[in-house]
């Protein structure tokens, strides 16, 4: 473990710092009055060959609160702009976060230092900068338990509340997240260059982000379409893994998503109950724009925004930039459709490949929009009815007692046959794949009322424990299997600003 046990280990190698002064402001954080640990990362800690006893010693905490700099770190504010509900914004910028610096963790792999609600910096566009305790709770418990799920996603390092209150729409204790990122570059990071007219500062931006993030792309005839492509690509799988959960970001502005193919920014998120691909959480979004099942096609209108970015550095003649960058673009639902179609098979216990897959796996979709089935549980008890002769009991009540289910039951059985496997095996595929437990809003909900409102943090660590195993049965914690009762469904989730 790098470092005594009084020094965390921080081995800084600033990559971003040494592009030029245009693409962030140097800001320090703002020190907070009375720090205090609520959650360490101990596992991620190691991963980044960190010590975490000194992290949580009392010098390791003024790290984390802001409060001191720890030696090697280059504080700064990065510059984006971003498409926000599709108005675009020419400066955004980091208004609430500084990024401390990279490091290179045991894996071998660079990843960013961020200290997210550290105080104002030149892009807070009069905010405060700072964070309220009960979003910094939600990004870490939502982030780590994604983690857990294996979906790409920033991590959290730690959570420490500063003692001061934030004033939103009335006073919160504030707090201090520690996120780590593959990077924190953006699609708006790009736009913020190309509404400047700045092809210098886009090639610089476009060379650093192959060097750190795809550097088998330096090898390419043309690398700067080849990263647009691997950038549609690792973002077509992503999404894919999000409505595979039932995840619902919330804020799919394009200075909310990262060129690293990784989840960030845990605002108005939410993860579905009821099946419905019209779901909305964010208060923000009256329109629908961010609905459940809008997600890749956003995504896919956020990847065209950035293949407009590439173009000056595709192609001289911005017609031959233009056409190349379509073929790229064209192809996104196709791989969209390949991520999607792959892991929902996986949920059915489906390896081989039939024709018929599609429609069968289309009716129970549409079974479970019909009977307003909870999606977790729909999926987790396919399991418990696979022998022909097992009590549909379990999985019927979601539904309602429909009549379909049952006729579809009897398809999917048939269906599993020509899988020539054992009933064992393809109830371990299917529990290997859908979760028992994932972070449903009223649970955090709970945890973050109980942390801001009673400075009890326990049921944030019981949930903690209990999503980081989400494919296992945990003993005495059915009730976090179970959807909201009536009086505990979320309607609306905020953003953090």
């Amino acid at each position: 473990m790098s470092g005594s046990n009084a020094d965390p280990g921080f081995d800084f190698d600033n990559s971003y710092q040494r592009l030029p002064d245009r693409f962030y402001a140097r800001i320090a954080p703002t020190p907070v009055s009375a720090p205090r640990l609520i959650k360490l990362n101990t596992g991620l800690a190691d991963l980044l060959g960190l010590n975490a006893v000194a992290l949580a010693s009392p010098e390791g905490l003024e790290m984390l609160a802001g409060n001191r700099v720890p030696s090697g770190a280059e504080p700064i504010a990065m510059a984006y702009a971003g498409h926000q509900f599709g108005g675009f914004v020419p400066q955004l910028g980091d208004g609430r976060a500084i990024l401390l610096g990279e490091v290179v963790g045991r894996d071998g792999l660079r990843r960013d230092i961020q200290l997210k609600g550290s105080g104002p910096t030149p892009f807070s566009r009069r905010g405060d900068g700072r964070a309220a305790l009960g979003s910094v709770v939600r990004e870490y418990i939502v982030s780590e338990a994604m983690a857990a799920l294996g979906i790409p996603t920033t991590r959290a390092l730690a959570a420490v509340a500063t003692g001061d209150y934030v004033f939103r729409e009335e006073p919160m204790p504030g707090a201090v997240l520690t996120r780590v990122a593959r990077s924190h570059i953006r699609v708006g990071t790009f736009q913020f260059f190309a509404v400047r007219d700045d092809v210098e500062g886009l090639g610089l931006l476009a060379d650093h982000a192959i060097e750190r993030l795809y550097p088998e792309l330096k090898e390419t005839e043309q690398p700067y379409l080849s990263l647009l492509e691997a950038v549609a690509e690792r973002q077509s799988a992503l999404v894919a893994s999000w409505l595979l959960v039932g995840f619902i970001h919330g804020v799919m502005n394009t200075d909310n998503m990262s060129i690293a193919g990784e989840t960030i920014d845990y605002g108005p998120c939410a993860f579905m109950d009821a099946f419905d691909p019209a779901t909305v959480f964010s208060s923000i979004d009256q329109m629908g724009r961010y609905a459940y099942g809008n997600q890749p096609s956003i995504a896919q209108w956020n990847l065209a925004r950035f293949a407009e970015t590439l173009l000056p550095l595709i192609d001289a003649e911005q017609e031959k930039a233009v056409a190349a960058a379509m073929e790229i673009l064209d192809r996104i639902p196709e791989r969209f459709m390949e991520h999607y179609g792959k892991g929902l098979r996986a949920k059915f216990g489906l390896q081989r490949a039939d024709d018929r897959d599609g429609a069968l796996m289309t009716e129970f979709l549409g079974l479970m929009r019909s009977a307003g089935a909870d999606f977790t549980l729909s999926f987790r008890r396919l399991a418990d009815v696979v022998p022909s002769d097992a009590d549909p009991y379990a999985i019927a009540e979601l539904f309602k007692g429909s009549d379909a289910l049952a006729s579809w039951l009897d398809a999917w059985r048939s269906r599993l046959a020509l899988e020539r496997v054992s009933d064992t095996e393809i109830r371990q595929r299917l529990h290997g794949v859908n979760p028992l437990y994932i972070p449903r809003n009223h649970l955090v909900e709970a945890a973050i009322n109980s942390a801001v409102d009673r400075e009890d943090f326990t049921p944030v660590e019981t949930l903690m424990e209990v999503l980081l195993q989400p494919f296992e049965a945990q003993t005495g914690r059915t009730r976090y299997t179970l959807p909201p009762e009536p009086h505990e469904v979320v309607h609306e989730t905020f953003c953090g600003t």
